[in-house]
């Protein structure tokens, strides 16, 4: 299948996610311009957006059991009706208070919805073409989410009609799931969440996802109301928040890249070290205008990459039957993450001021930098510690056979004379080659034997010379075939020797033997 084939294969879902993101990225941004508008508490701004997260997260658990009950498709026209039905209710009901609820149904249905999308393309995608179809995928979403913001810029009086729209792209999103003609995916199994498990083994990774969550749920529930405040019209709040996410786009391919050549925890390190600079100018100086375009993007370019980097950290010290629960994990502290960063940033913006939303950024990344100091640190100085320790515990261990004399008389590169010396330096050895030595005493050895008979004077002296010739060529035969003895008996006291020396080394070896 080409890549143009898995495009149009998923096409259903690639538009069921673009108009369910607009919807979603719509009324988050309408939610905050209309609440900061008629001057509400920030306080009340990040509690909406921390109950949407709650809902994304507890809507994990629910969203999985419904779809295991009803199917997927079912599961997601249903979650579709009841975000359609919130976002409605948000016009007829002007409580802050059921608002609250209402933004927690949204997270849930939502969540709800992602599963449906995600796991069918997780299902369906072909192996070699799996990650060209999530990262259209991704695409889509980041589409989704800057065409929300730029119909926000359509209506600046912030009527009902934001509300309306929402409705419609929620309910639009259900035709292409219900008309489509691929196969249903497999029902979802539950996966063990092993939470403490992982901040063990991973906790850089688990600290990024944990401080991005924090700031990414910042930035979406309370950029709006910062921009409403700096006294950025309408139209231009819509142009602030997609260059944000226009970076955040922009910033997946380079610094994926850029993660697959250098370590992956170093450019963590780097990233929260540049992203706590930029929002610290942000906060620290009146920014406006094109610089604080500027300022914005690279923002995003950072804090919007610090998830994808920490999640491939994760998944690069996972095993393969790891990756269904490290997701769950990834995913669950990323929204927990989420619930809390709305709802302190926006307290601190109403305690202390408006600025204080990217004051608590940039604190957040500073304290995010320190944590991975610190665990590198502390993972380099243990790795010292255990290669000190096998160092020192490794001891190389020579053969018994390389340690011993027999050495010596296995190497043909060293002499007889050499080897026969080397030999007698061992006590048994020099003990036994004595004894044998004396056992062949002149009294024995032909040659000596033959010589102290020469010695000797002759009995007759007065042989013939034919008899003195022949006697002497019987004593040169008799000297040669006494010499070829010799060394035959030579030759044996080398072999005993060897044969001695390896019976005692593999009695050394084997002593029950």
């Amino acid at each position: 299948m080409s890549q143009s084939g898995s495009y149009k294969a998923f096409s259903s879902l690639y538009f069921s996610t673009f108009l369910m993101v607009l919807g979603a990225g719509l009324l988050t941004t309408y939610l905050g311009l209309l609440l900061s508008k008629e001057s509400a508490d920030p306080l009340w701004i990040g509690a909406l957006m921390s109950a949407y997260y709650l809902g994304l997260v507890l809507g994990s658990k629910v969203g999985h059991r419904l779809i295991a009950r009803v199917g997927h498709i079912r599961a997601f026209v249903a979650s579709a009706g009841v975000v359609t039905a919130s976002a409605l209710c948000h016009g007829l009901v002007p409580d802050l208070t059921f608002w609250l609820l209402l933004r927690f149904l949204v997270g849930m249905g939502m969540m709800t919805q992602y599963m449906v999308l995600e796991s069918w393309l997780n299902e369906q995608a072909d192996n070699h073409q799996r990650g060209t179809v999530f990262a259209f995928y991704m695409i889509v979403s980041y589409f989704g989410l800057i065409a929300g913001q730029m119909v926000v810029s359509s209506f600046p009086d912030l009527g009902p009609e934001p509300l309306l729209l929402v409705a419609i792209g929620f309910a639009l999103s259900i035709v292409p799931i219900g008309i489509t003609r691929r196969i249903h995916p497999a029902p979802l199994h539950s996966a063990p969440l092993q939470i403490m498990t992982f901040w063990r083994r991973i906790p850089q990774s688990l600290s990024t996802i944990t401080v991005a969550g924090i700031i990414v749920g910042a930035f979406y529930g309370m950029a709006p109301a910062f921009a409403s405040q700096q006294g950025i019209p309408t139209e231009q709040i819509a142009i602030f928040m997609s260059i944000t996410i226009i970076a955040g786009l922009l910033a997946q391919w380079p610094m994926g890249k850029l993660s697959d050549r250098i370590p992956r925890s170093r450019l963590l390190r780097t990233n929260s070290a540049l992203l706590t600079i930029v929002v610290l100018c942000i906060a620290l100086f009146p920014l406006s205008g094109m610089a604080l375009m500027i300022a914005t993007f690279c923002f995003g370019f950072l804090a919007f990459s610090l998830y994808p980097i920490a999640a491939a950290l994760a998944n690069q010290h996972a095993e393969q039957h790891e990756r269904v629960s490290l997701s769950a994990v990834i995913l669950l502290t990323f929204g927990i993450g989420a619930c809390f960063g709305p709802i302190l940033a926006s307290a601190l913006m109403q305690w202390v001021g408006n600025f204080m939303l990217y004051g608590f950024m940039a604190v957040c990344s500073f304290l995010l930098f320190l944590r991975l100091q610190r665990v590198n640190y502390s993972q380099k100085q243990a790795a010292r510690i255990v290669a000190s320790q096998q160092a020192e515990d490794y001891v190389i261990a020579s053969s018994d056979v390389f340690s011993s004399p027999l050495r010596a008389a296995l190497d043909p590169r060293v002499d007889e004379d050499m080897v026969q010396e080397h030999m007698l330096d061992d006590p048994e050895i020099a003990e036994d080659t004595n004894a044998h030595s004396t056992a062949g005493s002149s009294e024995d050895d032909p040659i000596v034997q033959k010589q102290h008979d020469d010695a000797e004077p002759p009995a007759d002296a007065s042989l013939s010379d034919a008899e003195t010739t022949e006697s002497h060529t019987d004593s040169v035969s008799a000297t040669a075939e006494a010499k070829n003895e010799v060394g035959l008996e030579e030759q044996d006291e080398d072999d005993t020797i060897v044969s001695r020396l390896a019976k005692r080394q593999a009695k050394q070896n084997n002593p029950d033997k």
